[in-house]
């Protein structure tokens, strides 16, 4: 995944939440190794304080050796990208 690829799949899943906000991008869950070793293209995270976490686009990012590469929506990352926010427009 490349930080272009991962930007369409925001748009993509932003354009096609529309109001429903518990189908807009809630988490970015990414391989411990991939992370590490730069197999994720570029995505490049902010953190503005620890308690905010790792985001892109203000989305959070979890990185773990349980994970795979996957852009979830909110409905399905539950309370793991809470505090949610509004995603940022494309870089």
């Amino acid at each position: 995944m490349t930080a272009d690829d991962l930007n369409d799949r925001m748009d993509a899943m932003l354009a096609a939440a529309g109001a429903d906000d518990s189908r807009k991008p809630g988490l970015i869950t990414v391989r411990t190794d991939d992370w590490i070793h730069g197999g994720i293209g570029g995505v490049r995270a902010t953190c503005k304080a620890l308690s905010d976490g790792l985001r892109r686009r203000d989305v959070v990012i979890k990185v773990s050796t349980d994970f795979q590469r996957a852009l979830l929506s909110r409905a399905e990352a539950g309370v793991r990208g809470e505090p949610y926010r509004e995603p940022l427009p494309r870089p």
